[in-house]
């Protein structure tokens, strides 16, 4: 049965990051995997998830299932973490939240409950979009079409073109949104732009998926939000797919979810015991650990504080982070303009360098990016800031 098997080709970003582990340079710089790194190179443990961790192993608990739908708590904060305490979503009770594995277990779970419970045949992602979107829905057997997104350098929004292809939509269609911090690009709609989109979406009745991979890393908890609670307010209907991976640096544990918002408080139970069923049938029910986790460091205000202002320390480092490399590359080769990447926001940066020169840059630096041009700035650091500069201007110059 198995002689005759094809061999999948690798994973585009775990792909490249396999090659920059056998790289045998000493300086190699990786620029890849979409995890944050510290200014030592190492992915950190924030202090309130270690002070957690360390209560927990004093616990001894029991390892038990979890209910399909997860920790209940858990839940109840993930609802009021995006659309805030006072959301009329929440007081009017017309949201529920179940527990999925990761971003990418609550994306996948939405795309089988889109084609299934609702016979949705199409969804629109953006071009470019995060790699495994167009995976995860093609297997849910979905018809994935793409709108427009960047403009003819590839490095800024096209908003005109963002709207023209999303003319052609047709009414019950499904839309992918990048809540904030566009993966790979960075490169968010303004304020304005997104009370449009969210406008024309509203108009042409297409139901948003909104992936929250990334919620204060942008501007803030509650402004990363904003374009969901916006939506949400007056009856909107959404599906909400969020992630801790990032903003917990909880990565290994899979800890995510699926919020729902409907119409009504009966119909957000309805829609739970749908997608409940779907994960049963799929993954039974998600892990306990980074769950409790968050939920405890969301539950107490001493921890929660510490959390956030963590939180805060990562993105303007990560901004900072931006500035620094424009201004380095700048000193170097002036006559190409980076500035882009200081107007782009969260880990990745869409930076303009063609798949030519990224091979280079790998072939004869040892520097590892996306064929794409997309980095992870999260990758630079003081150590490394000036030889990836160097490296760059050596390739371009």
């Amino acid at each position: 049965m198995f002689e005759a098997t094809p061999v999948c080709p690798p994973d585009s970003v775990f792909g490249i990051a396999a090659e920059y582990r056998k790289d045998p340079n000493p300086d190699k710089i990786n620029l890849t995997v979409g995890m944050y790194q510290d200014e030592s190179g190492k992915i950190p443990v924030m202090q309130a998830v270690h002070e957690v961790e360390c209560l927990m192993a004093q616990e001894r608990s029991s390892h038990v299932y979890l209910p399909i739908d997860g920790m209940s708590d858990y839940n109840g904060l993930i609802g009021k973490l995006i659309l805030g305490d006072n959301h009329p979503v929440i007081t009017d009770g017309r949201v529920a939240t179940m527990q999925t594995p990761g971003g990418t277990g609550a994306l996948r779970v939405a795309g089988d409950l889109l084609k299934k419970i609702y016979a949705v045949n199409t969804i629109w992602i953006s071009n470019p979009t995060w790699g495994n979107h167009p995976q995860i829905y093609s297997a849910a057997q979905l018809d994935v079409k793409k709108y427009d997104y960047l403009d003819a350098n590839g490095t800024g929004l096209d908003f005109d073109a963002v709207l023209k292809s999303l003319s052609t939509a047709s009414s019950g269609d499904a839309i992918l949104l990048h809540t904030v911090c566009h993966n790979p690009t960075g490169v968010d709609p303004s304020s304005e732009q997104w009370n449009q989109l969210l406008t024309l979406i509203k108009e042409k009745k297409l139901l948003p998926i909104f992936d929250f991979a990334y919620q204060g890393f942008g501007a803030g908890l509650d402004e990363d939000a904003k374009p969901i609670r916006d939506f949400c307010a007056d009856g909107g209907e959404a599906l909400i797919c969020n992630s801790f991976s990032k903003n917990f640096n909880l990565y290994g544990e899979r800890v995510g979810g699926l919020t729902v918002v409907a119409s009504s408080k009966d119909s957000a139970a309805a829609v739970l015991s749908q997608v409940k069923m779907l994960a049963r049938t799929s993954y039974s029910n998600p892990p306990s650990h980074g769950a409790t986790i968050v939920s405890r460091v969301l539950f107490d205000s001493g921890l929660r504080t510490k959390w956030k202002q963590e939180l805060d320390e990562t993105r303007e480092r990560i901004s900072d982070l931006r500035k620094k490399f424009v201004a380095a590359i700048d000193t170097r080769i002036p006559s190409v303009d980076f500035s882009h990447i200081s107007k782009q926001r969260g880990m990745f940066s869409y930076s303009g360098i063609s798949a030519e020169h990224v091979d280079k840059l790998k072939n004869e630096h040892s520097v590892y990016m996306l064929r794409s041009g997309r980095i992870n700035i999260a990758g630079i650091n003081s150590h490394n800031l000036d030889q990836l500069c160097d490296a760059i201007a050596a390739v371009l110059g």
